[in-house]
């Protein structure tokens, strides 16, 4: 499986969540690479920084942050169970690469309306390469939502086109800054928190929609 994590606007996670779902497939046992698309290599950033903090690696990351990603990480998927790619923040040729390779695509979105309304492009561009892939599905993800207020169930509602919102939703947590800092993840720091119960379960529904 081939997930692709995308949104025009930075900011939303989108390396956070590939990260932490390429975790939380690894800790399942699947063999699980992540491909950095973003030129800005935060997930290789990441994984620098849990090399250096002396931790295990728990999956491969790799740069490839090329218009040629939807040729190449086919042959790389051949090795490996889940290939999670973290992709660009910008519409761009490599944007287009990115959904052409994925099986599935993620759409982080924070609870606000700026936050939809950036997506758009994203989702235009999934229907545009659904005419090359009938069989490519995606999904939002509402993220960083703050918890007790409405923001997210209200951003939820709002998505009702063909592109529709997970049930999870991952909350604003100081645990999820603390493992980009330290190169580990919110299980690694605390395996009973919320935030980990809110991975697992992300996790879980993704690979429950993609299939």
């Amino acid at each position: 499986m081939i997930i692709g994590l995308l949104n025009q606007k930075g900011g939303v996670g989108k390396t956070t969540l590939a990260t932490h779902i390429a975790g939380e497939l690894a800790a399942g046992g699947a063999r699980v690479a992540v491909v950095d698309a973003d030129p800005q290599g935060s997930a290789l950033d990441w994984a620098q920084t849990r090399s250096q903090s002396g931790l295990p690696r728990l999956f491969a990351v790799s740069g490839l942050a090329r218009e040629v990603l939807h040729q190449e990480v086919p042959d790389m998927a051949r090795n490996h169970d889940h290939i999670i790619i973290d992709g660009p923040p910008r519409v761009t040729a490599l944007a287009r690469s990115t959904i052409l390779a994925s099986d599935f695509i993620l759409i982080p979105v924070q609870p606000s309306s700026y936050d939809l309304w950036a997506s758009m492009e994203i989702v235009a561009l999934i229907n545009e390469a659904r005419i090359f892939k009938p069989g490519l599905k995606a999904a939002f993800i509402v993220n960083r939502c703050i918890t007790g207020t409405v923001l997210g169930r209200d951003l939820r509602s709002a998505l009702t086109g063909e592109i529709l919102p997970l049930n999870t939703v991952i909350g604003q947590r100081i645990a999820f800054a603390e493992s980009v800092a330290t190169g580990r993840l919110v299980r690694e720091l605390d395996a009973r928190s919320s935030a980990t119960k809110e991975i697992a379960a992300l996790t879980a529904e993704v690979m429950e929609q993609a299939a």
